[in-house]
């Protein structure tokens, strides 16, 4: 086997940050579908405020399916428990991200050494945005996709998946 093949045996099957590659490529990926769409869907007259939501929403489909698939191969991990579990650290992926970002940029407009630098609020708020996503897209997002969602939790699963039965159950309720 040569050289090419190993790699690419290694980058497919390897774990280690192998598995951290592919879930970086599956992430930016999902990146390029929401802004995609988001900018797709304004450029067709939809609303701001309809077209950023829907474009995070099929990026983190897109991202989750990938990983189910590709990233972390959790083909025996149950459809509905990782929905569940991926939805629930998405949540707190837009939560930490919407927090930390304007904490953070905050804290950078009050540095006046920045202002010497000619940084303006909007510099501060793009690298604020920058260090926030990189931080939670690593310190969250990857490590919680890697040891919760993707992986069975005999514990949690069947909580979430009655869930999502749940759910199924009351829409057909009220469609009867």
């Amino acid at each position: 086997m040569n050289i090419f093949k190993k790699i690419a045996r290694k980058f497919v099957y390897g774990g280690g940050i192998f598995t951290f590659i592919r879930s970086s490529l599956s992430s930016q990926l999902a990146s390029w579908i929401d802004m995609g769409s988001s900018i797709g869907l304004v450029a067709l007259g939809v609303s701001g405020w309809v077209a950023t939501p829907v474009g995070a929403v099929l990026g983190g489909i897109v991202n989750c399916c990938i990983n189910y698939k590709f990233t972390f191969r959790a083909g025996d991990c149950p459809v509905k428990a990782v929905a569940v579990k991926y939805l629930l650290i998405w949540i707190g992926s837009v939560l930490f991200n919407t927090v930390g970002t304007s904490l953070l940029a905050h804290v950078l407009d009050q540095w006046h050494i920045l202002d010497a630098l000619g940084f303006t609020t909007v510099g501060s708020f793009a690298a604020a945005r920058l260090i926030v996503s990189l931080v939670v897209s690593l310190a969250w997002n990857f490590l919680m996709q890697k040891h919760f969602v993707y992986k069975r939790r005999d514990r949690f699963d069947p909580v979430a998946i009655q869930a999502v039965d749940g759910l199924i159950g009351l829409f057909k309720t009220n469609k009867s």
